[in-house]
């Protein structure tokens, strides 16, 4: 499997941030981290080799970047205004710089599928209900997609904005539904084993559903837990079926 890393000084979050590729066909899977893990993360815990068939066929292009959780969110030291205000530099960081660095890597009409598992995944659905022009469909892993569940009862217009379970509710413009609703590739998976939250999701698709966009919803057994052995299984297992 081809791999590159390269990285470059971001104007909007002001620090070196690097960004690893691997593969050299298919449509763009842009992985977010976990909690507050690095861009190496999931190559650190064997799912680029889980899905590494689906790469080396040429089926997708897997771009990994860092958070900053724990330059915002899981920074309990830090004032929660200045959390929001970092989240929504790094919204900006994605939206301004990764989407063209990914568009440049393959073509301006590869689509765009935004991952992550855990935390990621509601950073993940938060930037494609933000950007469905940008960005054309998301996994979301074992996902909570209520901010407040990470901002320790801090509720702010910053919080409510990056919290899917809050404004989607109230999201009214037809455009951004419309494009939302174009998406083939709306997935929210959860286990029910150990820490993980499958009523969760089941709510936020009740959402959805209520919004008249289409989704997948999708909740494995007990024996799967919050942890990296059900989300190798699962993204591969996606790959091979959804695409």
């Amino acid at each position: 499997m081809h791999a590159h890393i390269t990285s470059w000084y971001s104007p909007n979050l002001q620090q070196e941030m690097p960004i690893a590729m691997y593969g050299h066909y298919g449509f763009s899977l842009l992985l977010l981290p976990t909690a507050a893990a690095d861009f190496l993360e999931y190559e650190r815990f064997g799912l680029m080799d889980a899905i590494a068939p689906a790469v080396d066929a040429g089926k997708v292009k897997v771009f990994s970047i860092n958070s900053i959780n724990n330059q915002s969110w899981m920074n309990y030291e830090m004032e929660p205004h200045h959390k929001a205000i970092r989240h929504q530099q790094f919204n900006q960081y994605v939206f301004d710089e990764v989407v063209p660095y990914l568009k440049r890597q393959t073509s301006n009409d590869t689509p765009i599928i935004v991952c992550g598992a855990s935390f990621g995944a509601l950073h993940s659905m938060n930037l494609f209900l933000k950007r469905p022009d940008l960005i054309d469909g998301v996994i979301g892993l074992s996902g909570v997609y209520d901010l407040t569940e990470y901002s320790r009862g801090f509720f702010s217009d910053g919080v409510y904005f990056n919290s899917p379970q809050h404004y989607l509710p109230n999201l009214t413009d037809h455009s951004i539904l419309e494009q939302i609703r174009r998406s083939q590739h709306i997935h929210l998976f959860s286990g029910s084993g150990p820490y993980e939250a499958p009523d969760a999701a089941r709510s936020f698709a009740h959402l959805l559903y209520s919004k008249g966009i289409n989704y997948e919803l999708d909740i494995w057994g007990a024996e799967w837990p919050h942890d990296w052995n059900t989300w190798r299984a699962v993204l591969p297992h996606y790959l091979g079926t959804r695409w």
